[in-house]
């Protein structure tokens, strides 16, 4: 019997399932309405992957979207988990790792502390893949996370941000003279769109990587690890090592990360964690 995980998130909903302990056919689908993606993606992942309803034992669902449903899923046994618990259970499965500071980016970003025992949410940021769009539409008339990270190739920050060696000509121990001293703080009139595109991607993902440093500094965790749709950006994995390379601590984006909350939805009923059937 397969157990199926939905995250319906507020643009993308990805559907997994999990059989004798390993995750199967994730799927994403992009929708306005919440509901209809529900069903859009279950019907699209139980043809793809050649399910009846007679093979799936229940069905968990999670994800901001998942207030709008308040029925089971053609009468299959249908559940709610907590957003919160997925990512941490997720976030663990994933990354292969016991105990983690689990980082999920979505529109926003929240920071959930997880190990074997609890999932503790620890708060978050605002900025996120939202912030992402918006300044993107504001400033590039560019709507796409696609046609972003295409414009962003060959972006030149140093027509964009302020990097510490123009604000001092000494070595500071702790930063070296490429570190970002302001995002935005030298932008060019020379700046081109790429320029610009690259920037706002650095903005974000430098503000959600020192959020997650700064999350783990008074506790005996070292391990990060990012989920959630911006994991497929190309640009975050460098800009989140050079954070790690300053600051001593372990980032991992784990292979399928924008499906964590997915599995952790599933994993939540098969490891009978906190759940509530409709």
């Amino acid at each position: 019997m397969i157990t199926i995980g939905i995250d319906i998130g507020g643009s993308t909903t990805k559907i997994i399932g999990v059989k004798d302990g390993d995750m199967i056919s994730p799927l994403l689908v992009k929708a306005n309405d919440p509901v209809a993606s529900i069903y859009g993606a279950f019907g699209k992942f139980t043809s793809q992957a050649g399910l009846s309803l007679a093979d799936i034992s229940c069905v968990l669902v999670t994800g901001v979207g998942a207030s709008y449903l308040d029925a089971s899923i053609y009468g299959l046994p249908t559940a709610k988990v907590a957003e919160f618990l997925c990512n941490g259970l997720g976030g663990l499965y994933l990354s292969g790792l016991k105990q983690a500071m689990i980082v999920s980016m979505g529109t926003g970003t929240a920071l959930v502390h997880a190990d074997a025992d609890k999932t503790e949410h620890m708060g978050g940021t605002a900025i996120g893949g939202g912030t992402i769009l918006g300044l993107s539409n504001r400033l590039l008339n560019i709507r796409d996370i696609g046609v972003l990270i295409k414009t962003a190739e060959g972006g030149d920050l140093r027509n964009v941000d302020l990097m510490v060696s123009d604000i001092t000509k000494d070595r500071l121990p702790t930063l070296p003279p490429e570190t970002t001293a302001s995002n935005f703080g030298r932008l060019s009139d020379v700046a081109s769109n790429s320029d610009i595109a690259l920037g706002i991607f650095n903005l974000v993902f430098q503000a959600i990587g020192m959020t997650a440093v700064f999350s783990i500094r008074n506790t005996d965790l070292k391990d990060i690890v990012f989920i959630g749709n911006l994991t497929t950006v190309p640009y975050c994995r460098d800009i989140f090592n050079i954070i790690a390379g300053i600051f001593g601590v372990n980032v991992l984006i784990p292979a399928d990360a924008e499906y964590a909350t997915a599995v952790g939805a599933a994993l939540a009923f098969l490891q009978n964690k906190a759940y509530a059937f409709i």
